[in-house]
């Protein structure tokens, strides 16, 4: 019997459309299909075996635990996954990979003799809507094909296969040389079935789009590795048919192991998205800079004055929230949740993150598009009449608007960055206008989310609380890293929102204003922002100091090379949506700034 394990164990597999998250032993407990934010058909890492599953490993008796891979790893720079189990009988070794393609997505499990002769199970149970329907499974033409509803998954293999217990097993031995394919295919229940695939040939085009890509990395700096790492992980999370980014391909992995911190981030934030394309420029991936600039443009076209802060990834609108109540959650973490209801929130950052963006497209020589000057003069002209309301801010509170000094600072960046593209010739606008705005609304800030005693800026107006986002304050150009403010807000962070083991938690979750988020529960230390303290220490000279961290830091991703949104100081691992792009974009700005630096070991 498995039982889902820890985020860490999980391995990402994808092909720019959806993605499966595939356990140390063998079980894929995660898939959506056809996109990443579909109904999943297999849900078993939010709930159990009955809720989907699909393992391929070593025979096992039924009551124990399946056997743990010895050895995995991505082959080369891919995502092609390779597990090595090292049994009594033999060694044996599993290839799980998705390839890229313009049609429906397949999921592709090689197995492979090593040594000796070792008995394999493959066990699929399939079940769509989020494990809670079961779907008919029969044969077609000697296909096994699973329908319900308007979806169908086609399971292809050579491999003998019976059906027990509504799952469909295969039992077979391989010897050395011996290669079995087993593949799944999505295909809408109303259509033809699929072609059949060509594992094999699947397996080469794939190994060759990821060499292709990676070879385009202009870094070759010395922590390359957990870079194009990085980097391979942010592609994974790009939908290819729109250049829309996921924030991570999961919903509902909590930030508090038993909590009610569960959120669905199978969606485009602009934030997230607009600092993973900087990340993109900064290491020579204009393509997919270019494309998510388009997405951007037809997300919010006719309609630049009500941003939201969040889409699907094709640009959809509306993401209604909801309560999976028959899932019992990752490790009882309730409740699971699909759709985000901060979709409609005011979060003025965004509309810095957003400019900041397209101002680095523009300055890396990104083709210039019209419609992008037009849409940041219209965002300026929002800000204009909106900086200075209160917001839910980057966190997305779910408690009371405040003056959040990050979001000031967002909207002056936004402001600073427009006058800067007028000033380059490439768009006109109001210059005086806007050089008033963007002094008034730094004036603002430095004067109502300053603490003249503490020698350091707040989360809020008024709050005497501090906020990990106000690290962003040197790297985004507001004050010089050498100014005395933005050194005593640094070293408040370090003291105040600092675990035992130096990472850095987002705000006080108690304290003066605890319930600042709406929350109950805590949560762990946000991995971003930790990356963001490494930066500003470097950016102040204490760059042995960034860099220790760093490595630290490094250290905490999983054998593989991936990051969860945050750390349990507590518990030691990984929590929060897996991988998650907002740790893995500031791991490469970080190691980008401490290569400049020469900041680095060896």
């Amino acid at each position: 019997m498995h039982v889902a394990g820890r985020i860490e164990d999980y391995a990402l597999i994808g092909d720019m459309q959806t993605a499966a998250l595939v356990c140390r032993d063998g079980t894929v407990d995660w898939l959506c299909l056809p996109r990443f934010d579909s109904h999943a058909v297999f849900a078993g890492l939010l709930g159990t075996e009955e809720h989907g599953f699909w393992r391929l490993g070593p025979a096992h008796s039924a009551d124990a635990q399946p056997p743990r891979a010895a050895r995995r790893t991505y082959r080369g720079d891919s995502l092609i996954l390779e597990s090595e189990w090292d049994t009594p009988r033999g060694t044996v070794r599993v290839t799980d990979f998705m390839p890229p393609r313009d049609g429906a997505p397949q999921l592709v499990r090689i197995v492979e003799g090593i040594s000796g002769r070792v008995p394999m199970r493959s066990a699929l149970r399939m079940r769509f809507s989020y494990g809670r329907v079961v779907p008919w499974v029969h044969k077609h033409e000697g296909r096994t094909v699973a329908v319900a509803g308007p979806d169908s998954v086609w399971f292809d293999t050579t491999a003998e296969t019976y059906g027990k217990a509504l799952t469909t097993y295969a039992d077979f031995t391989v010897a050395p040389g011996d290669r079995i394919a087993f593949t799944i295919s999505w295909q809408p229940s109303h259509k033809e079935p699929p072609a059949e695939p060509e594992p094999e040939q699947a397996l080469e085009a794939t190994e060759e789009f990821w060499r292709e890509w990676v070879e385009q990395c202009t870094y070759h700096g010395p922590y390359r590795e957990a870079v194009v790492r990085s980097l391979i992980t942010l592609k994974a999370l790009t939908y290819a048919p729109t250049g829309g980014i996921v924030a991570a391909p999961t919903t509902s992995l909590p930030e508090e192991i038993g909590g009610v911190r569960n959120w669905d981030y199978r969606y485009t934030w602009l934030r997230d998205a607009a600092i993973t394309l900087s990340s993109l420029l900064r290491t020579g991936y204009r393509e997919e800079a270019r494309a998510w600039r388009e997405w951007l443009l037809r997300a919010v076209a006719g309609d630049p004055e009500s941003l939201q802060i969040m889409y699907g990834i094709a640009g959809e609108r509306e993401l209604g929230e909801a309560e999976l109540d028959w899932l019992p959650g990752y490790e009882n973490s309730a409740p699971v949740r699909v759709g985000n209801g901060a979709a409609h929130q005011l979060q003025l950052d965004v509309y810095g993150e957003v400019t900041e963006a397209l101002h680095l497209a523009h300055m890396t020589g990104l083709a210039r598009n019209d419609y992008a000057s037009l849409l940041q003069l219209k965002l300026i002209r929002y800000l204009e009449n909106h900086w200075d309301e209160p917001d839910e801010g980057i966190w997305e509170v779910r408690g009371p608007r405040r003056h959040f000094v990050h979001s000031k600072v967002m909207a002056w960046v936004a402001v600073d960055r427009t006058i800067k593209l007028i000033e380059s010739g490439d768009a006109d606008g109001p210059l005086e206008k806007w050089r008033e705005l963007r002094d008034d609304i730094h004036r603002d800030v430095c004067e109502k989310g300053y603490d003249k005693e503490r020698n350091t800026f707040t989360q809020s107006y008024g709050s005497k609380e501090l906020d990990a986002s106000l690290l962003l304050i040197p790297q985004m150009g507001f004050l010089p890293p050498d100014d005395k403010r933005v050194i005593g807000t640094i070293e408040a962070i370090q003291r105040e929102l600092s675990t035992t083991d130096g990472f850095i938690l987002r705000y006080p979750t108690a304290g003066e204003d605890a319930g600042v988020d709406g929350l109950e529960g805590d949560e762990g230390a946000f991995l971003a922002c930790s990356f963001w303290m490494a930066d500003d220490l470097a950016m102040i000279g204490r760059v042995d100091e960034a860099r220790k961290l760093f490595e630290k830091l490094l250290a905490l991703r999983n054998d593989l090379g991936l990051l969860a949104e945050e750390w349990d100081p507590r518990l030691k691992r990984q929590v929060g949506n897996f991988p998650q792009a907002f740790s893995h974009v500031p791991l490469i700005d970080t190691a980008l700034r401490l290569t400049a630096s020469g900041a680095y070991g060896g």
